[in-house]
């Protein structure tokens, strides 16, 4: 496949849906995750235009950052803490519009305004990492991203876990 996205709509739905097949082309035979995970963080952050997109594996008792796009980032997490150590801990995604009203939340970034963090569950349905997206924007994120973005991780296989 060529690396170019080609992205027509100008909706959100339209973008994901024609984005899927375009993930899907480019995971399907990499057998390397990491190279799944970085060209994920880049189409989904080259067509939205999110602030940052990545993604953190659990590591033992943390979650450890991963392929990543955007400014630096937290390095690890534990469970339970802040947006991703919640979803992880939850094993659901985590819709937060505004996050300096999210109980705990770390800030990576003072200019990150909302989050979607969405669990990548390995094949014994545990969480083995999250995706972490998000916007300069406050409410960014809603049900749609939720149910597109929980397609997309379904395309990333870590070998490692």
């Amino acid at each position: 496949m060529a690396e170019d996205l080609k992205i027509n709509a100008n909706d959100k739905a339209g973008r994901y849906k024609e984005l899927i097949p375009q993930i899907k082309a480019l995971t399907a035979h990499e057998p390397d995750s990491m190279a799944n995970m970085g060209n994920v963080c880049a189409a989904l952050k080259y067509t939205f235009s999110f602030f940052w997109v990545g993604f953190y594996l659990v590591k033992e008792d943390e979650l450890v950052l991963s392929a990543f796009q955007g400014p630096v980032a937290c390095t690890r997490i534990r469970k339970g803490k802040g947006v991703c150590g919640s979803a992880w801990e939850r094993a659901e995604a985590i819709i937060v519009p505004d996050v300096d009203a999210f109980p705990g939340h770390i800030a990576c970034s003072s200019l990150s305004k909302s989050e979607i963090v969405v669990p990548l569950f390995g094949e014994d349905g545990s969480v083995i990492g999250v995706l972490d997206v998000d916007s300069d924007r406050l409410a960014a994120f809603d049900e749609t991203d939720a149910v597109y973005l929980k397609e997309i991780v379904g395309c990333i296989r870590i070998a490692d876990h």
